[in-house]
């Protein structure tokens, strides 16, 4: 994963994979921008309570951060499958995903500990963002977020972006549970992390990719960083509670 140009102090992370020229595709981090403590500085989220103007100001440095004629197209997230099919930009709709092959829509999902996922093509024709939590992993966000695609899996490139690390997911054995019910190899996805509370260390990036290559998704980037131990780097929900968010996005360029 490499750090992009930066854009009026913003420092954006541009995904280390090999898509065709003609995506573009971004992360952004919470530096730059002008929100104000807990949300500082460039929080995207609208419904964190932080000032609105901070973050109309905020998203306009990130439209501005983009190639000329692309718009992003915010969703409304609820932790759910549900997957918007892009064909003009439109009012925010309530999806925790969105595909798109029409250039110059950015699909857009944001986060602040929860897995974002990019796909492209190899034809870059067809593009397509996903919010994964647990909760939409385990409800088959990703399997939805294919299935809306359209584009055989083999044929797909995708990027994990900034998440919560498998050294700081704490869950309990319930949520393991519900994913090894639904796929055997998702064992390897979970350490004991306190036997006295019945607690595990979950990697989200691991329980992505099985998932994903069980898809038959074989071109899988990304996966690196840890939302939860960069405080100055990433907002991060399991750390901080009231916090920001962060944008992950893709496009086919005009």
């Amino acid at each position: 994963m490499s750090q992009g140009a930066k854009s009026d102090s913003l420092q954006l992370i541009v995904p280390d994979w090999p898509a065709p020229v003609t995506i573009g595709a971004l992360s952004t981090t919470r530096v730059g921008g002008v929100s104000q403590a807990p949300f500082g500085r460039f929080n995207l989220g609208d419904h964190v309570d932080d000032d609105p103007e901070h973050v109309q100001t905020n998203r306009q440095l990130l439209q501005a951060a983009l190639d000329p004629g692309v718009r992003c197209q915010w969703l409304r997230q609820v932790h759910g499958t549900r997957v918007a099919r892009l064909t003009r930009p439109s009012p925010v709709q309530e999806a925790d995903a969105a595909v798109t092959g029409v250039p110059g829509i950015a699909c857009l999902v944001m986060t602040a500990d929860c897995l974002p996922v990019l796909f492209c093509n190899r034809q870059g024709t067809r593009v397509a963002a996903a919010h994964a939590g647990w909760r939409g992993l385990v409800d088959g966000v990703l399997e939805s977020t294919l299935e809306t695609l359209a584009v055989p899996a083999n044929d797909l490139i995708c990027w994990l972006g900034p998440a919560i690390g498998p050294r700081a997911f704490e869950v309990g054995n319930e949520v393991r549970q519900q994913f090894c019910r639904q796929q055997a190899e998702a064992e390897t996805a979970f350490v004991r992390h306190d036997r006295a509370r019945d607690t595990w260390l979950a990697d989200l990036y691991q329980l992505a990719r099985l998932r994903l290559v069980a898809a038959g998704v074989g071109a899988i980037y990304g996966g690196d960083t840890c939302t939860f131990a960069e405080p100055e780097r990433f907002f991060s929900y399991r750390r901080d509670g009231q916090t920001g968010r962060m944008a992950s996005l893709v496009w086919i360029k005009p």
